[in-house]
């Protein structure tokens, strides 16, 4: 049986919960996943700082782990580019995943993130991996926690509001900048009437088909 690992990089341990429920729809595949928590990292990456602590930490979990592939699941990829370079194994971050779905759904897409303070890093990633040309711009809500984004009211109003902004902007597609923002997908996809994409859903649905395939 084919094994995936999911890293959340930062320490929320119900974060991580949140996300080992949502891949139940992959296990039926017969990959079996599990998930793990950096309880090194910060309790939300935040930070350029905190985001290559967590890189390496990263790096560190994933040297000891029995996997065939690895999924890390934090925006910004933190450790991505640094773990390819140490492991033959195939190795996927939610960011970039979550880009590629949303250009096989729509001609633009545009990215929600925790804060303005993330949307500098996100942008160096998008410009890192050659995805710009169909980029339709990133918005940043007011700062919410990996946890609260998911959880919050007021957090899924700015949501919404930003989701249409981007669609202003020309996105056909929304991406959600934070594994935290997943137990609100589909409220804001049926909402919207738009595509949005969890960066975990898609992480998730690349490595199992890498694995399977």
């Amino acid at each position: 049986m084919p094994r995936l690992l999911v890293i959340n990089p930062n320490s929320n341990t119900t974060v991580t919960a949140n996300i080992d429920r949502a891949l139940d729809p992959w296990r039926v595949t017969g990959v079996k996943i599990d998930c793990m928590t950096n309880d090194a990292g910060p309790d939300t990456i935040s930070s350029d700082e905190d985001a290559q602590r967590a890189g390496r930490d990263v790096c560190a979990i994933a040297a000891k782990a029995r996997a065939d592939a690895i999924l890390v699941a934090c925006f910004s990829d933190p450790g991505v580019d640094m773990l390819r370079g140490q492991t033959a194994r195939p190795v996927f971050g939610i960011q970039e995943c979550a880009i590629l779905t949303a250009l096989a759904r729509a001609p633009r897409y545009g990215i929600i993130a925790l804060s303005e303070r993330a949307v500098p890093r996100h942008r160096a990633r998008i410009e890192k991996l050659g995805l710009t040309e169909r980029f339709a711009g990133e918005l940043g809500l007011s700062g919410y926690s990996a946890l609260a984004v998911g959880q919050s009211d007021a957090a899924y109003a700015e949501t919404r509001t930003a989701a249409d902004r981007l669609r202003g902007l020309g996105a056909g597609a929304v991406v959600l900048g934070c594994a935290g923002f997943g137990p609100k997908r589909a409220a804001l996809e049926a909402d919207l009437g738009m595509p949005v994409i969890d960066p975990v859903l898609a992480g998730a649905a690349i490595a199992v088909g890498a694995l399977l395939g």
